[in-house]
């Protein structure tokens, strides 16, 4: 049986379009940090580029232990002036690019799976790249459809929903705004792009 995690869970990565509650739980992440407008900048090419290497790599090299479907890319976003003023000056942006590994992903596997895309692309610079755990905790999140840049929209449901609902915003240095592309923008036009926004919460 081949693992799935946009199947398995269902909660993560097919929420509604309108805003829910969610515990997310401890996951196993590689992950690279950054600064720049994603749209532009080579760091974080590169960054993408590293984690979908990684990714395949600890995929091709482990099929014995567990077949898996690699995640999608995901992003923890905030901004260097510590402004929520979003999609204002993309210059700004400091961000964590991650994608979800199994949990039988090790230190000794993840380093495996570095040294092997050392020897395939020794252009790429992984010394950035780590492995981590990660608890979300408690969030809000929704459904974008549509482009980047129209993200606003759903940023704004979300608010009004944590408001309205007995829940205040948590966003901090340890937290972060959450995105999960479920669509390459390369192939996908911007009006049917699927964005999972995500934003941390904590109760009144």
């Amino acid at each position: 049986m081949t693992i799935d995690f946009k199947k398995t869970d269902k909660d993560l990565y097919h929420p509604k379009t309108t805003p829910t509650v969610i515990d997310v739980s401890e996951m196993v992440f590689i992950m690279v940090d950054g600064t720049g407008n994603p749209n532009t900048s080579e760091e974080y090419k590169s960054a993408v580029e590293i984690l979908y290497g990684l990714s395949y790599a600890i995929k091709m090299g482990n099929k014995s232990i567990l077949e898996f479907v690699v995640p999608p890319l995901e992003g923890l976003w905030w901004l260097n002036d510590g402004s929520e003023e979003w999609y204002k000056d993309k210059g700004k942006y400091c961000w964590t690019s991650m994608i979800r590994q199994p949990a039988f992903v090790t230190q000794e596997v993840f380093e495996a799976a570095k040294t092997s895309l050392d020897k395939k692309k020794p252009n790429l610079d992984t010394s950035k790249v780590r492995l981590e755990k990660f608890t979300e905790g408690l969030c809000v999140q929704a459904m974008h459809i549509g482009s980047y840049d129209d993200e606003p929209r759903t940023n704004a449901a979300i608010m009004e929903f944590t408001a309205d609902n007995g829940y205040a915003s948590d966003i901090s240095n340890t937290r972060r705004h959450h995105e999960i592309y479920l669509n390459d923008p390369r192939k996908t036009t911007p009006e049917k792009l699927k964005t999972v926004i995500r934003h941390p919460v904590r109760l009144c």
